[in-house]
């Protein structure tokens, strides 16, 4: 059996009580269908790698999030999930806003989409590219992933906190346009790093 990170251990004793028993559940669900799995922490919330990037799990206030990095090959266009009881449209991942283990599909249908991101990994396919949102400017509403990136870095979270709308819709329409996961990863990053230092996300052209 793979090695447990200790972080990850931590991260899950400090969420609320709604988030740890799912937590504990979906870590153990992914070590046991992939006993070479790693654990490590990105952006703030641990993640699940095999050759790559293959899962992540997050805690929130009152709700948990669940997602393959390849989600669309490896549950379906648009995460749908027949076995899920849970509106995957809202959250982040493929299975919307986890508030008990019961949200979530069967161990082992969760345990063959482990197994089918495993292959995907094995084989060396790339991640679909993401569309690019279409439509009239909407309100801004704050990604996930980047909420969960905000909340481990006090300082990255005061800074867009009192960024006027603008400087923040730029960070998010940037994180947003990303077409592939692993891009958006990176943004998300370099996000936080520049947030940190108080930066807003055009800063290299503000002197010009």
């Amino acid at each position: 059996m793979a090695e447990r990170d200790d972080r990850i251990d931590a991260y899950i004793a400090r969420s609320a009580d709604v988030a740890r028993p799912i937590l504990e559940h979906l870590r153990e669900v992914v070590h046991a269908a992939c006993p070479d799995v790693e654990e490590t922490i990105k952006w703030g919330f641990p993640h699940f790698q095999y050759k790559g990037l293959l899962c992540s799990m997050a805690a929130f206030k009152e709700h948990c999030a669940f997602g393959f990095w390849k989600g669309e090959l490896v549950i379906g266009p648009g995460g749908g999930d027949e076995a899920s009881p849970v509106d995957q449209k809202t959250g982040m991942g493929q299975f919307g806003k986890i508030t008990r283990i019961a949200d979530l599909p069967s161990k082992r249908i969760l345990t063959g989409h482990v197994k089918r991101a495993m292959k995907l990994n094995d084989e060396g396919v790339k991640a679909p590219a993401r569309s690019r949102p279409k439509g009239p400017a909407k309100e801004i509403v704050v990604p996930e992933d980047l909420a969960a990136a905000l909340a481990a870095n006090a300082r990255a979270l005061e800074t867009f906190e009192r960024f006027p709308p603008g400087h923040r819709r730029e960070y998010v329409d940037w994180i947003d346009e990303a077409k592939t996961q692993p891009t958006r990863l990176r943004r998300l990053e370099q996000a936080v790093a520049w947030l940190a230092e108080g930066k807003p996300r055009n800063w290299k052209y503000l002197n010009c």
